[in-house]
């Protein structure tokens, strides 16, 4: 496929997350989508995804993940972001804090016939707990 295609794959992986439109996540993403960074008990294909954005969703509902910078060939996409909300729900069992977040990370995407087949990312973490006021030992 070409870089065109993955594009738009990955356009609509941004879309579901920054608006709650899961269908689109289910447009972009293999059924056999292998994440080599998963969420602590997230399943594969789009339902992992899913699922898991819902749970941040619902601890920062005005989530939004912004481009930074990418870098694409025929099968991959590489792609800086940064993420940012308001701390409004419960979030990895800490009640809200309404403190905003931004967060930077970093995702690296297999692509073919037009999905999402492969993930590696990371974001920071550590951040977003410092953010919503979490003393790190």
């Amino acid at each position: 496929m070409s870089k065109e295609t993955n594009l738009e794959a990955l356009t609509r992986f941004a879309g579901a997350v920054n608006t709650g439109n899961w269908d689109l996540m289910n447009e972009a993403v293999s059924p056999d989508n292998v994440d080599h960074d998963p969420a602590a008990g997230q399943v594969q294909g789009p339902q992992g995804y899913i699922s898991f954005f819902k749970q941040l969703r619902t601890a920062f509902p005005d989530l939004k993940v912004e481009l930074v910078h990418m870098v694409a060939d025929e099968d991959n996409i590489a792609i800086a972001y940064e993420l940012s909300g308001t701390h409004q729900g419960e979030f990895q069992g800490i009640p809200p804090t309404n403190n905003p977040i931004k967060a930077r990370g970093l995702q690296i995407s297999k692509f073919k016939n037009g999905v999402m087949i492969e993930r590696w990312g990371s974001s920071d973490q550590l951040g977003i707990l410092k953010q919503i006021g979490q003393e790190l030992k």
